[in-house]
């Protein structure tokens, strides 16, 4: 299923230069400008309020962007720099840069997990743990996915899900290269106890049979 490509909205600006942004700046607005896909630069505004929630939402600069301005087809967009302020750390401008279907990027995805009820480990009291909610991929910018699937079906206490026990979406390739760990099945904080104590009980025998042994010897 492909990934729903959120809309960022914008504004031609008229002029160039640091004039230009200067007096979008005091109207609200953040320059930025539009490059590549073979196109002409394409100078534009967007709203500094609407433009700063979706900074501090995350995953701005590994976001594909549905470009929406008045008077232009929607064309698809990354961002590739976001300058700030050095004192108050607002955005002042950005490059965005337009990509075509076939053109492959990186993008951060979300893991969901499936069939919890059919994993052995989970119903005996075991606890899944993530430790990447969210892959790095290669993809085509025209076929992003929705998300990965990690399917626990006959999953055990004790089990390590890895990336290369995870079927990718069709043309996605992983960013890094080794086998990372995606989730884990740990056991139930009562057990680890239990052993934990087990444990011990063999540590202190051990220790009883050598101290006797010793005393043998003597």
């Amino acid at each position: 299923m492909a990934k729903q490509i959120p809309d960022l909205v914008a504004t031609v600006r008229t002029g160039t230069g640091k004039g230009a942004a200067r007096q979008a700046r005091r109207e609200g607005f953040v320059p930025g400008i539009v490059y590549g896909g073979g196109e002409d630069p394409l100078p534009i505004n967007i709203p500094f309020n609407e433009l700063l929630k979706k900074l501090r939402a995350g995953r701005f600069l590994s976001t594909l962007w549905n470009l929406k301005v008045e008077g232009e087809d929607d064309f698809r967009v990354i961002c590739r720099n976001v300058q700030r302020d050095v004192v108050k750390d607002l955005p002042t401008h950005l490059d965005l840069m337009r990509l075509h279907r076939n053109t492959r990027i990186s993008l951060f995805i979300h893991v969901e997990f499936t069939n919890e009820e059919e994993a052995p480990g989970l119903k005996k009291g075991g606890v899944l743990t993530v430790v990447r909610p969210e892959v790095e991929l290669n993809v085509m910018a025209g076929e992003i996915p929705e998300q990965i699937v990690v399917d626990l079906t006959g999953r055990e206490v004790g089990d390590v899900i890895h990336i290369s026990d995870v079927d990718l979406p069709k043309g996605a390739k992983v960013t890094v290269d080794r086998d990372f760990v995606i989730a884990n099945i740990s056991a139930p904080s009562s057990l680890r106890s239990a052993d934990d104590e087990a444990e011990e009980t063999e540590e202190v025998a051990a220790d009883e049979v050598e101290a006797t042994e010793m005393k043998s010897e003597e």
